[in-house]
């Protein structure tokens, strides 16, 4: 990885140099994330386990002595965009891409924060489409790059949650706080526990054993925003007709006294919920303790949850973990990973399983579902920082 790396950043100031006439003069990296556990807990204010992965968003940068702000994406055809801070910036009316360093700055802005101009590339390789943030990186090695050019006053907490509102309210993408949190404060070999409510968080060491892999089915989430929606909707009808402020404040033991109050449908969405949160906490003490058949069970619970209670796998995600799981028996975990309806799946195994892994899916998906698997092996990895 560290000679991929060191090629990408050489590409990054070739392409800084030609675009802005010298070499830049410092260098930031904001990680992607998968989620080990705790799906569509986050906007009921409970409890996820992502870690950041070694993929990540790179900026090459140099600070200018007025107040321009110029960019050029690498992934892009090498598009270029630039904007003034001393006018109100506004969304870029074809580039979509730069709408999320526009909305870092205005936020930045919105905040009081006092920032000067800069010339920025930008180049990433965390897969686009595959759930596995590539937006939260950009946004936070934006906000991470102006945050220490500038010496802003500002926690890498901070800067998660200036990503967040520019990723709502500029960009119009509703999104919870997760991405963008694990992707700043993530550190290497461990994973976060993150309270979606207090946004606490605490390091969990996992295991310099295991090897943390992503399969991307490649089954397009057609679905994935009008079902979040609706889950969102019954999410917050159990909690109303339960009296709560949010289906974090109910126990499993207590939900199940009440599930009388609740249509059959909506008892089960919580169900989903008020469970996955739980496992959450109890995954976070297995990886702490290195307590693989544990980890293993919590997880194949959480995708029976998701694909009984919450209804959001498909039958190629299914496939794929029911494979992986009798491949791994105790000796690893998987589940789906993300909003659903397609997507990733996320598996944990010791590194001499990895192997055996990729052979079995490459031998049985395609010919399955007709449909090529992408695999991604990973690393819990460093938040957002300079290189």
């Amino acid at each position: 990885m560290a000679k991929e790396l060191e090629s990408r950043i050489k590409t990054l100031d070739a392409v800084f140099t030609d675009s802005f006439g010298e070499a830049p003069s410092r260098h930031f990296q904001a990680p992607g994330r998968v989620n080990l556990i705790g799906e569509h807990t986050d906007y009921n204010d409970g409890f996820v386990l992502p870690c950041a992965i070694d993929y990540q968003t790179l900026v090459a940068v140099s600070p200018r002595e007025d107040q321009i702000v110029r960019v050029v994406a690498l992934d892009y055809e090498n598009q270029q965009d630039e904007f003034s801070l001393t006018s109100a910036i506004q969304s870029h009316p074809s580039q979509q891409w730069s709408n999320y360093v526009r909305g870092v700055i205005k936020h930045l802005q919105l905040q009081g924060m006092t920032i000067g101009g800069a010339d920025l590339a930008i180049t990433g390789n965390v897969p686009q489409g595959a759930g596995l943030s590539s937006s939260a990186s950009l946004e936070v090695v934006i906000g991470e790059t102006f945050r220490q050019l500038y010496q802003l006053p500002m926690s890498k907490s901070e800067v998660a949650l200036n990503g967040q509102a520019a990723e709502n309210q500029f960009v119009g993408c509703n999104c919870g706080i997760m991405d963008q949190m694990v992707s700043a404060c993530g550190a290497q070999h461990h994973a976060l526990l993150l309270d979606c409510r207090s946004l606490d968080t605490q390091l969990i060491s996992m295991p310099e054993s295991l090897s943390v892999m992503i399969i991307n089915s490649n089954v397009k989430r057609g679905l994935v925003d009008s079902e979040y929606n609706t889950r969102r909707l019954q999410c917050e009808e159990a909690a109303q007709v339960l009296g709560i402020k949010a289906l974090r404040d109910i126990s499993l033991t207590d939900l199940e006294r009440q599930k009388a109050q609740l249509s059959e449908l909506v008892y089960r969405r919580a169900h989903h919920v008020v469970s996955d949160s739980e496992r959450t906490l109890l995954a976070a003490d297995a990886l702490r303790n290195n307590d693989i058949s544990t980890l293993s069970r919590l997880m194949a619970e959480s995708h029976q949850s998701m694909r009984d209670d919450f209804e959001i796998t498909v039958a190629p995600i299914d496939f794929i973990v029911e494979l992986l799981s009798s491949y791994l028996g105790e000796n690893g975990g998987v589940r789906m990973t993300g909003g659903g309806f397609g997507g990733c799946v996320v598996a944990v195994m010791p590194h001499n399983l990895v192997d055996g892994a990729k052979q079995l899916l490459a031998q049985q998906y395609q010919t399955q579902t007709g449909i090529k698997e992408d695999i991604y092996i990973c690393k819990a990895s460093n938040g957002a920082g300079e290189l």
